[in-house]
């Protein structure tokens, strides 16, 4: 692998890592540990393994990430200080949508910023186990947070970076997202396939290969009868692209959502086109290059599980 891929990954695990040794208390990045808020509403009674349900963002410039994201969005932050660490969790509407980390790039390296995907559990240690023995690597071993739950950080057998949370407050119901929102997650690696099939074992996903005219591979994960995110072929000119999960957020328009992003300082990186389901998707990066996906989505399409 590239060795600039190597750091646009390793820049996400080593915030996610400074993130977990903060909320620890450690003497060298803070004199008040960092408490995580719950990702919702307490006292849930649900439970939904499999289902993405949190996202965070490493990245060098927390302003400019709060300035791009409101702006694109219409998120608002609520900023938590702590030692040489800033996390602002994301609301909107009131509601908690993400979180995101500040972290300094080394000078004169350049590293990826990205977003890391949480995945719902029951039993963080118990994934772990089975993860690990899948093939899978711990970048950041099992830790409790009072506030939000039990968490930890993988990299899934092809490399892509996510993250497992058994939340105290239990997860969010299944409803259709509203624009502002979090709608879609894909796992772009090499073999979807395989890759698809480590993922089943972890979360117990229902899996189904689904037809594409662009000759790549594409496989929908499932749990509850509800599609929770795909497995795709990287493109053939991935080359230079290590695997990764891109988490995509509901727009009206893809189109003006790309366009709105570059007025916000950020680039297109997969200029808007139809989808399967016959929305616009595209994908944008924000001003410090952390990949997003826009996706339309009508009130009539259905995130039923395939037949």
């Amino acid at each position: 692998m590239n060795v600039r891929l190597h750091r646009a990954r390793d820049f996400v695990s080593n915030g996610l890592l400074a993130l977990l040794l903060s909320t620890a208390g450690s003497a060298t990045l803070a004199a008040a540990p960092l408490e995580l808020p719950p990702i919702g509403d307490s006292g849930s009674s649900e439970h939904h393994v499999g289902k993405v349900i949190w996202a965070d963002l490493v990245t060098p410039d927390l302003a400019a990430a709060q300035r791009f994201y409101s702006g694109l969005f219409g998120w608002t932050f609520q900023t938590i200080h702590t030692g040489d660490s800033d996390y602002a969790v994301a609301l909107l509407g009131g509601r908690p949508i993400a979180g995101l980390l500040q972290r300094p790039m080394p000078a004169g390296e350049k590293r990826q910023p990205a977003w890391l995907t949480f995945i719902a559990v029951r039993d963080v240690d118990a994934a772990k186990g089975v993860a690990v023995s899948h093939g899978a690597k711990v970048l950041a071993e099992p830790r409790t947070y009072a506030g939000r739950g039990r968490q930890a950080v993988f990299s899934d057998p092809e490399g892509a970076v996510f993250a497992v949370l058994a939340s105290n407050g239990g997860d969010p119901a299944d409803f259709l997202a509203q624009p502002g929102e979090w709608i879609w997650s894909s796992v772009l690696v090499r073999d979807p396939a395989q890759d698809a099939a480590f993922y089943q074992d972890l979360f117990g996903y229902d899996v189904y290969d689904i037809p594409s005219d662009d000759g790549l591979e594409h496989v929908i994960l499932s749990s509850d009868d509800y599609a929770r995110a795909s497995a795709n072929a990287l493109p053939a000119d991935s080359i230079r692209r290590h695997p990764h999960w891109l988490n995509f957020v509901r727009v009206e328009d893809a189109t003006d959502a790309a366009a709105k992003a570059v007025s916000l300082g950020g680039r297109v990186l997969v200029e808007p086109r139809v989808d399967r389901h016959g929305g616009k998707v595209a994908v944008v990066a924000d001003p410090a290059g952390a990949p997003i996906g826009l996706m339309e989505w009508t009130d009539t399409d259905s995130k039923a599980e395939p037949k």
